[in-house]
């Protein structure tokens, strides 16, 4: 049983001090902090920026603007190779503070097109608003590369296996395969500085060739992991972090899979209940939510042997369909997605899944596919200690089958296939722990109750760590910081704007 590409790290960078030079440099009028030393070329360098046309696929606004900052493969090594990450901006259309830096988490998605949010709000008029796509994701160079579009085509329609020898022997060979190709393709150096440890300090260089001494930053899902590791290992160069949908630094991976599975059932169960509700005898799973798994079991497992047929040639395979719901899970703004899409499958077609299905894999219109889910696995294998022992592995199947029954396929056996993670090319540089900022100014975490990828208790766990101000939404959704409800986003922008702290306990 795969697990779900959904923001499933919860490793924390090792803090590794850098030794600071006594220089102060300025960028575009502004004075930065000083550069670590032999890093002033990086972080005093100037930037061009232009048109976002060649940048992104993602529809940009007008006045938005784009460039690169060339940072270090290896920061270790900063007179060696470099990259360049692909930022964007729009500027602030009044008295501006500084740069608002976002993140959309993944790992692996692209963020340049964040500068959209807090439109219409005081962050535009306060600041430039910056996405930026992590180092070998999207627009920056160089990319993570792995499977070909024609590889990730195949993949998707390969028959299912099972936990059998047979099966488990297979799906490892697999494993290996595309690791194989990742190193072949993405070349092992850039391949070993590709996690969390170096994205945090190609944030700092971002920072201070935008000329702000402090940071100022809005992390969603794994893009939280991203603010509190930049805050351990920066935590003087912090102004204000919004860590939504957070992730528990301390948690251990396996039981962190395993708590994320069952609230994705929770999700399950609340659309069910409310498709139940509204669609009456018209819901694809009945009338009965307690009764939905079951039903929904029945729509599913007979794809295991035979795909059923789309407008597209490649057909609804099992794995597709399944990743189509989870798709829909992360908010209940897609349960209507999801009631088209098991309705059309109830009468023998998947054309809805499968869209969902290409919408969460990054393939697009033209069979192209963005490097989404390539960074995703990379990325995550650099992050995360590797699971290698078979018991502990087939432990974990096991529990993900019983907290989530919507996702057992009913093929499941005493054992299970190691993960990518175990016969990864290059190691993992970072290991659970728990957070500890001295001095650290008060940031904002925001947890929502019943969200599916990054559940609640992870979110209280990290605001202690923090000493953060916590806000509770109640709702089923993934994230929910500048989306238009007013009991959140009026409190996170008061404190981006004026550092004022949310009210203590906040529910919304």
């Amino acid at each position: 049983m795969a697990l779900m590409r959904t923001s499933r790290v919860v490793l924390m960078v090792t803090a590794m001090a850098m030794t600071a030079a006594a220089c102060t440099s300025v960028v575009d009028g502004n004075p930065t902090a000083s550069a670590p030393v032999g890093m002033d070329a990086f972080y005093n360098q100037a930037l061009s920026w232009g048109s976002c046309r060649e940048y992104s696929e993602d529809q940009m606004p007008r006045d938005a603007e784009c460039t690169r900052v060339t940072v270090p493969v290896d920061y270790a090594n900063p007179n060696g190779a470099t990259a360049k990450i692909a930022i964007s901006r729009v500027k602030a259309s009044g008295n501006k503070i500084g740069s608002l830096l976002f993140n959309p988490g993944g790992p692996g998605v692209t963020g340049l097109s964040m500068v959209t949010l807090g439109d219409n709000t005081k962050l535009a008029d306060r600041f430039d608003r910056i996405g930026f796509d992590p180092r070998g994701i999207g627009a920056s160079e160089p990319a993570i590369k792995c499977n070909t579009a024609a590889e990730n085509d195949a993949q998707r329609a390969e028959p299912n296996k099972d936990n059998s020898p047979a099966g488990i022997a297979a799906l490892e060979a697999e494993n290996k395969d595309f690791a194989n190709k990742c190193l072949q393709r993405t070349g092992k150096d850039f391949l070993a500085h590709v996690g969390t440890r170096e994205v945090v300090q190609d944030m700092d260089v971002i920072r201070a060739a935008l000329g702000d001494a402090k940071l100022t930053y809005v992390g969603y899902s794994y893009g939280t992991r991203l603010g509190y590791a930049y805050a351990e290992k920066f935590p003087d160069k912090v102004r204000a972090l919004i860590l939504d949908g957070a992730l528990d630094p301390q948690q251990d991976p396996v039981k962190e899979s395993v708590a994320q599975a069952a609230s994705f059932q929770k999700a399950f169960d609340a659309y069910a209940a409310d498709c139940a509700a509204k669609e009456k005898t018209n819901c694809p799973l009945g009338d009965d939510a307690g009764q939905a798994t079951k039903k929904f079991r029945a729509l599913v497992d007979p794809l295991w042997d035979k795909p059923v047929p789309t407008q597209d040639s490649r057909g609804l395979h099992y794995g597709d369909a399944i990743t189509g719901v989870q798709q829909t899970l992360y908010s209940n703004r897609l349960w209507p997605a999801l009631t088209k899409g098991l309705r059309e499958l109830s009468q023998g077609s998947g054309d809805t899944l499968l869209a969902l299905a290409d919408m969460y894999d990054g393939r697009h219109d033209d069979g192209s596919y963005d490097n989404s889910a390539d960074a995703f696995n990379a990325i995550r294998c650099v992050d995360d200690p590797a699971i290698s022992d078979r018991a502990i592995a087939a432990q974990q199947d096991a529990d993900y089958r019983r907290v989530a029954p919507f996702l057992d396929d009913g093929h499941g056996s005493n054992a299970a296939p190691l993960e990518l993670c175990a016969i990864w090319p290059v190691p993992n540089t970072s290991t659970p722990h728990k957070l500890s900022i001295p001095n650290l100014p008060k940031v904002v975490v925001i947890s929502t109750t019943e969200d599916p990828a990054t559940p609640y208790q992870a979110g209280v766990n990290l605001a202690q760590q923090l000493g953060a101000s916590l806000i509770t939404f109640n709702g089923t959704r993934h994230t929910v910081s500048l989306s238009g409800v007013k009991c959140v986003d009026d409190p996170v922008i008061d404190y981006l704007v004026d550092l004022k702290q949310p009210a203590e306990g906040l529910t919304c």
